[in-house]
């Protein structure tokens, strides 16, 4: 459902695409800037890991049920909140006094992106009609890795020349400039379900249940309570989504999932694909800064490899699943991204760097071929009243995938390392990363066995056939 006044597909693009180029460049910034914050607040390795998890954490919680409030609310009504609330985090984050105080504004600036985020792909599932959508979704997925390979080259440069605070101030202006083109610019409304009540009680339940997954998991090397607050809070999934199969107005829609496999296992593909991939730039961030002792501006370079890959390759990527089966080239992408997770679980204190920039090369391929494509498929097979639900619970699939990465990351760097820094125990950082890198080319091993059972699963969907035939002719 729309308002009268409507915007066209290209200017829905053009907006949404610019807007998504700026919350990957902070989310890669940060991680680039990850040794610098830590040397000027004295942090180690689990709370600069802290820094990251915060921000993921917020999308976590919010994403989900944030894709029903705008069905209710209006799309553009969240996503202008959104980017309100990240611009005001990202100043606050360039005058933060602390690393707890960072670690909190990193949430707020997180919920902002959540919610941007959650309503981008179903502004423009809206607007753009299912045939050249994924050239659509190929130009969106371009804008994100170009925010992510610019940022690494300039983040480099800030910190080599000056502060990493400068990160946030010089983003200030381009933020200010995106919301504005969001005022003039992006017209009209879209709702999925105007006027429906709520599911406040399943919201609060799936957020309470996230945090003490996530908050015992982190902690579970501690012992004590925590053990019981993972358990806790996978029990409390388990209630969630059985609360939400039988609720009227849910925020997850239970019986879609159930029915739509083409759906449910193409949106576990996005979770295995980012749960497994997020955490590269994380380690060789801190690998080639604090174990190759590179400058962060040459460590910048290095990193810009794979999102610059991305941002050239995704249009076409995009554009060529619109004329090819998209769950062809999704089951290829990843199958290379699994290659190159292998390669990373072999990374010594030796290994030279033209092998950390081959694996990247190939990690950039492999997510080029993955990304709009998989979405894609996400989006064509279902009806447009669940755009909302298919774009926020796609989101979370991606935020769920990056905070399981990162949980994970967090364990490990306690287990090996406790508080030390990985200057003070370099060995048992490489001993950390081998370890997160195994078990993520394990993860991404299942999520080619289910881009395949989706595959499978696309035959038997009448719609999904019924927009490829469109799309032949």
């Amino acid at each position: 459902m729309t308002t009268e006044k409507t915007v066209s597909p290209t200017a829905a693009t053009f907006i949404v695409a610019a807007v998504q180029f700026l919350t990957p460049f902070m989310m890669s910034a940060v991680g680039v800037a990850l040794p610098a914050i830590g040397k000027e607040f004295s942090a180690g390795a689990f709370q600069l890991g802290l820094v990251e998890m915060a921000y993921i954490l917020a999308g976590g919680i919010l994403m989900l049920p944030a894709g029903r409030f705008a069905d209710i609310k209006g799309r553009k009504k969240v996503f202008l909140t959104g980017l309100s609330v990240f611009i005001c985090a990202t100043f606050l984050i360039a005058i933060a006094p602390s690393m707890e105080a960072l670690i909190a504004l990193r949430f707020v600036q997180g919920a902002g992106s959540a919610l941007v985020a959650t309503t981008s792909i179903a502004i423009i599932s809206s607007v753009v009609p299912p045939q050249v959508r994924g050239k659509a979704m190929g130009i969106v997925a371009a804008s994100v890795y170009m925010g992510l390979s610019a940022s690494p080259t300039l983040t480099g440069f800030i910190i080599q020349y000056g502060s990493w605070r400068w990160i946030f101030w010089g983003a200030l202006p381009l933020q200010l400039a995106a919301l504005w083109l969001t005022f003039t610019r992006l017209h009209g409304e879209w709702y999925g379900s105007k006027g429906a009540p709520f599911d406040w009680a399943g919201s609060l339940m799936y957020a309470a249940a996230i945090c003490m997954a996530m908050t015992g998991v982190t902690h579970l090397k501690a012992g004590g309570i925590f053990p019981f607050l993972f358990v806790g809070g996978l029990v409390g999934l388990c209630l969630f989504f059985l609360w939400e199969s039988k609720t009227e107005h849910p925020i997850l829609n239970v019986p879609l999932l159930k029915q739509n496999k083409t759906f449910s296992l193409s949106s576990l593909v996005l979770l295995a694909n980012y749960a497994s991939s997020f955490g590269v730039t994380f380690f060789f961030s801190l690998y080639l800064q604090q174990i190759k002792g590179i400058s962060p501006q040459y460590a910048g370079l290095i990193l810009v490899i794979q999102p610059a890959i991305m941002a050239v390759l995704s249009p076409f990527a995009g554009a060529l699943g619109d004329k090819l089966n998209p769950g062809k080239l999704t089951m290829f992408g990843l199958a290379l991204c699994t290659v190159a997770l292998a390669t990373c679980s072999t990374v010594t204190a030796s290994t030279s760097l033209y092998t950390l920039m081959g694996i990247l090369v190939l990690l950039g391929l492999g997510f080029s071929l993955f990304s709009s494509p998989n979405l894609t498929v996400i989006m064509n097979c279902v009806e447009p009243r669940h755009y909302g639900v298919a774009a926020s619970l796609s989101a979370t699939m991606r935020t769920l995938g990056m905070l399981t990465a990162m949980s994970s990351i967090s364990f490990i760097l306690s287990l090996f390392m406790g508080n030390a820094s990985v200057f003070e125990a370099p060995e048992a950082f490489i001993t950390s990363m081998q370890t997160g890198f195994s078990i993520f080319t394990l993860v991404s091993a299942i999520g080619v066995a289910c881009s395949y059972a989706s595959l499978r699963a696309q035959k038997h969907s009448a719609m999904y056939k019924n927009i490829q035939e469109d799309s032949d002719d």
